[in-house]
Formats: C-alpha cells, sequence, structure tokens
C-alpha cells in the first residue's frame, strides 16, 4: 500500500511484454476503474484510487498496452458483471443490460453522439441506487473509461473506427505491399481462404471472405498486414 502504481507497472512488472506503449492499468478487478498513464503517480491506496474513479478492490491489476480499445475493454467487462449481477435489482439487473446495450451499438458502429450522455447518466444511476457493492461498483469500467478515453468513444461514433484496430465492425485488414513478400505464411495461416497470391508476389485479402480474427497479422513477420 502506498506504492505508486508506475513503481508497479514498470519498475516491478517490466512494463508492456510486447514492447508497446503501455496505455493505461485497471486496478481492483472487473468492477474498477481504468486509469491512464498519466495517473500512473497515484499511490496504491482505497481513497486515492476512488477519487480517480477506481479502487483497490480485489488487488489485481490489468495493464493495456496501445492495441487495446478502451471501449471494448467496458464492453467485456460489462458482459462480465451483467453474468455476475444476481439481478435483485431493478437498477443493477436493467442499468447494466443497457449500458452493454449502448457499448454494443458504439462497438458496431451504431453509435450516436447523444449516447454517450445518456451512458454516463444510467451508469452514475446505476452507482448511486444499486443495491450491492456489485451494482455499486459495476459502472466503474465505463465511467472511467469516458472520464480519460472519451476521445476514443467519440471516434466510434464521428468516425466509425476503432483507433486501436479492435472492433471488428469498424476495421478492414490490408495488406501492404512495400512490406509483403511473398512468403505465403499469412496465406496458409488463414482458415477462411481469405487472402491469395503466388510465392513472391504481393499477397492480397479479399474483405468479403475475412473474418477478421488477426490470425494473419499475429503470424506476418514483417509487419506487412495493415488494419484501419
Amino acid at each position: 500500500m502506498g506504492t505508486p502504481i508506475h513503481t508497479v507497472v514498470f519498475d516491478i512488472g517490466g512494463g508492456a511484454g510486447n514492447g508497446n506503449r503501455v496505455k493505461a492499468v485497471q486496478t481492483g478487478g472487473p468492477s474498477g476503474g481504468c486509469l491512464p498513464v498519466d495517473k500512473f503517480d497515484l499511490p496504491i491506496d482505497f481513497d486515492v484510487l476512488y477519487q480517480a474513479g477506481s479502487m483497490v478492490g480485489s488487488g489485481g491489476m490489468v495493464v493495456m498496452d496501445e492495441e487495446t480499445c478502451m471501449v471494448d475493454v467496458a464492453k467485456y467487462f460489462l458482459t462480465f458483471l451483467q453474468d455476475e449481477s444476481c439481478g435483485k435489482c431493478l437498477p443493477c439487473r436493467l442499468g447494466i443490460d443497457r449500458m452493454l446495450e449502448i457499448i454494443t451499438d458504439i462497438t458496431e458502429g451504431r453509435g450516436k453522439p447523444e449516447q454517450l450522455d445518456l451512458l454516463e447518466e444510467l451508469a452514475d444511476t446505476v452507482a448511486q441506487t444499486a443495491l450491492c457493492g456489485l451494482g455499486k461498483t459495476a459502472p466503474n469500467p465505463v465511467l472511467s473509461t469516458l472520464r480519460y478515453f472519451r476521445p476514443e468513444y467519440e471516434a466510434h461514433i464521428n468516425e466509425k473506427t476503432c483507433p486501436a484496430g479492435v472492433c471488428k465492425a469498424l476495421i478492414t485488414y490490408s495488406i501492404d505491399p512495400d512490406k509483403c513478400n511473398g512468403c505465403g505464411v499469412c496465406l496458409r495461416a488463414c482458415v477462411y481462404g481469405a487472402i491469395t497470391g503466388t510465392k513472391k508476389q504481393v499477397h492480397i485479402i479479399d474483405t468479403q471472405l475475412c473474418q477478421k480474427c488477426g490470425i494473419c497479422r499475429s503470424e506476418c513477420k514483417f509487419d506487412a498486414i495493415r488494419v484501419a
């Protein structure tokens, strides 16, 4: 207790394992909040983290890099909390469902600007009126990502793009002709037959067949797979 988040993440944890820039950390388990790097000087303390929109909770930390979509993170934890809710009280039972519905719309390209204010108001209401600790803290992933990563929500809604390249409905996979050397690794790895090409020639992704699973991107050793 009292140790700065920065010390835990970088000095003890060694930062992101893949060498990417660290983007955020979620403290306290599924009901915790997501804090950006500029908050990493905060000490691990009950009151301090609460004021920042998170909590100590279970004592866990999830460190996220620049390839993490914060809107998708909120969606992920809401899905978990929806399953965990006992359903006894109305705010938690319907509030989590409605928040998840709005965020799903946003990640799938159906989001509207006015939904952000509605989402924030709904999250505040659930936090104030739910009966138990799970319900009262369930909005934390939503409120904290709206507070610190609102531009990502706005990009999903206004530009219909996912800056991190995560939300499948808003991204397209393609192959950079300047980097592809026609090795065929991505072609063999694609289980959907969406990649075509001959040896030592630039390969092509058929966007109609592509399921955006990311296998080709993870297999390519030349960073030739683009996501936009």
